[in-house]
């Protein structure tokens, strides 16, 4: 396994409220990889860090060398890339997570528009919605 792009999102029904994270995992050996969880009672933005942190997980897990991730969330990017410093608190610890992990393999993430990340977001919105 050396090379994966992964394509995240997380969204809530309310700012906070029913949230659900959607992860598409190109490049593995077993064929892309779909996940849509609920996250319980969150805000939009935790959402973002959530389904990106799965993403990183995911990719440790398949033993990867190589991640490259593409997100609509547009705070997770900036501070991902230490365009934006993270100040809120409940950002903090998961951006914190969420680097931390990344150093373990070559990463790399970019900003898309939301319709071109539209599988994810059907994801994420489905597993919101279904656990309400």
């Amino acid at each position: 396994m050396s090379d994966l792009v992964a394509y995240v999102d997380g969204g809530s029904f309310g700012n906070p409220g029913p949230s659900g994270i959607g992860v598409v995992i190109d490049g593995s050996t077993d064929g892309t990889i779909r996940i849509a969880k609920w996250i319980g009672h969150q805000d939009n933005n935790v959402a973002e860090y959530v389904a990106l942190l799965e993403a990183l997980q995911c990719a440790l897990g398949l033993k990867a060398k190589t991640l490259h991730v593409f997100s609509d969330s547009e705070v997770v990017v900036k501070q991902m890339s230490g365009e934006y410093s993270c100040r809120s608190p409940r950002l903090y610890s998961l951006n914190w997570i969420c680097r931390k992990l990344a150093r373990s393999l070559d990463f790399s993430i970019s900003h898309i528009r939301r319709e071109n990340n539209a599988e994810a977001n059907r994801l994420a919105s489905s597993a919101a919605r279904n656990a309400q």
